[in-house]
């Protein structure tokens, strides 16, 4: 089957969703986010044991790192893509579609200025981390081979993301529905033969440089059906200034957001051990999948609340934004109190007793994230006005006391997994303050009543979570089975989203939601709101 006829099976789907309504727009961008990140997740989880019986707990610890260390090559191709995405969300209304072809133009322009930033960086870090890293002698060449395979891949991800950029920015994401969640499938496919053959790392990181140069190809095709005016237009100085300009401060924050979530990986694997990492990594596995799945979904509706912003009907956006933190504690807190009830028999049956790493450093992983998810809404909105200087230097601010402090608690304290967490909750408590406030005072949102407004939430949660622990210490449930555990953990959840809807919410905010809830299901029936 061609990419041609691939791409016109997708439209009968993605076709029967069109509509110009913000709501439903927003809520297939969302749904489109989660499909695809819960492909990730199915992928993860049917492939973590395979790597790990194919790899050993050294190698798959070293695997870890290095993909994590794939984020900052990204970051500094350039970050063209990003800017585009939000520059185009901006002018969403605009019918100046030469323009448009501008900034594409401009997107590519930046790309190329950073390809020397980019090779510099590759080779240093071919070169410097076996060494940083103390790897084995038997284990160096093929590492080097992954850093290199994982560099080029870097540099083919920044430029196939651009049109992936666009289609977001017209806030026409959903119109990939179902095609990118299979080529992540196709993915895994890739680096189970790599494992299968007995490739090591590079086979790995070979495996995904195929699957980005596919998803590029595949977006090309999907971006030209979806926006009519897609194209290149050379753009003037003026042009890919700003975009330069607006780009560095996205390549900052993307530095700062590796930070903040492969940090913890690079402080564990330097100052610990690499076969902590996998432990670490491996019993985060669910808190960090149902958390996060969260945030991809909060991410498919930022560019329809940035049309909102750019309308200037702050009220509505205000509004939005409130129920978007409504939507993400409550299910933070349901998926966070699950998996203090049920992580350890999930670890236990999927790859082994050996990785659990006990309930205090679990709960501290779910603290830690959930955190982050917080924080990661309103970096979004923060984003969508454009202004991001003072949002990267709050970040940079706040990397540096997470990281700092982490290694303080592990390498002076030897307090471990434990003691990376609370480094990075307490240094990231600079901006659970600070980015509040910027949202506030660009939607209007008064301080106190933002504060007034956590209160309830945060006993909530504070409660579950300590009840969580109480009944898993003291009861001791035994799982035998991975249909006992989902059943178990199923029903858990019920009975604590009804627990947290009602003891946590307010009535008017539960209203929102629900009606919230009744468009996103009219919509999937075929209607509109």
């Amino acid at each position: 089957m061609g990419i041609a006829k691939t791409i016109a099976n997708f439209r009968t789907l993605s076709g029967r969703f069109s509509t110009q309504s913000l709501t439903s727009k927003a809520s297939l961008n969302a749904l489109a986010s989660t499909i695809d990140y819960a492909a990730r997740i199915v992928v993860e989880f049917a492939l973590n044991p395979f790597l790990v019986a194919g790899l050993g707990s050294y190698l798959f610890g070293m695997w870890r790192i290095l993909w994590r260390l794939n984020g900052y090559l990204f970051a500094a191709s350039g970050r063209s893509a990003q800017a585009l995405k939000f520059a185009t969300a901006s002018r969403q209304a605009s019918t100046d579609f030469d323009e448009k072809r501008t900034y594409v133009g401009s997107s590519i322009a930046v790309w190329v200025i950073f390809l020397p930033v980019l090779a510099i960086t590759s080779a240093l870090l071919t070169w410097l981390m076996p060494i940083v890293l103390d790897v084995p002698q038997e284990y160096i060449a093929d590492t080097r081979w992954a850093i290199g395979l994982l560099s080029v891949n870097g540099i083919v991800l920044s430029l196939a993301d651009i049109p992936r950029a666009v289609l977001q920015g017209e806030n026409l994401g959903y119109k990939r529905m179902g095609l990118s969640a299979i080529l992540v499938l196709a993915t895994g496919g890739l680096m189970a033969l790599a494992i299968f053959w007995e490739t090591g790392l590079a086979g790995l990181a070979t495996a995904n440089l195929i699957a980005t140069i596919l998803s590029g190809v595949f977006f090309v095709q999907v971006v030209r059906s979806y926006v009519p005016w897609f194209g290149i237009a050379r753009p003037s100085r003026e042009t890919v200034r700003w975009f330069l300009g607006l780009s560095w401060w996205f390549i900052i924050w993307k530095l700062v957001v590796q930070l903040m979530e492969a940090g913890d990986i690079l402080i564990l694997g330097l100052f610990n051990s690499v076969e902590s990492v996998a432990a670490y990594s491996l019993t985060r596995y669910i808190p960090d999948a149902t958390i996060r799945l969260i945030a991809i979904f909060v991410f498919g509706i930022a560019p329809g609340l940035g049309g909102v912003i750019g309308s200037g009907n702050l009220r509505k956006a205000a509004n939005v934004r409130g129920e978007i933190m409504a939507f993400t504690w409550l299910l933070a807190t349901v998926a966070g109190t699950v998996a203090l009830l049920w992580n350890q028999d999930f670890v236990t049956l999927w790859v082994g007793p050996g990785y659990d790493i006990g309930p205090i450093a679990t709960l501290a992983i779910i603290v830690m994230i959930f955190q982050y998810t917080l924080i990661r809404n309103d970096s979004n909105i923060i984003d969508l006005t454009l202004d991001v200087r003072s949002k990267v230097i709050m970040g940079v601010l706040s990397v540096a006391l997470s990281m700092g402090l982490a290694w303080v608690l592990i390498d002076y304290f030897d307090m471990g997994i434990v003691g990376l967490c609370i480094g990075f909750i307490l240094g990231r408590l600079v901006l659970s303050v600070t980015y509040p406030m910027t949202v506030g005072h660009s939607l209007q949102i008064s301080l106190s009543s933002q504060v007034k407004g956590a209160v309830r939430p945060f006993l909530v949660t504070t409660v579950l979570f300590g009840a969580s622990l109480v009944i898993r210490s003291t009861l001791d449930p035994q799982i035998d089975g991975w249909w006992e555990l989902v059943v178990a953990s199923g029903l858990s959840a019920l009975v604590i989203m009804v627990l947290a809807t009602f003891a946590g919410l307010p009535g008017e905010q539960r209203r929102r939601l629900w009606r919230r809830g009744q468009a996103i299901t009219d919509l999937m029936k075929g209607t509109d709101e």
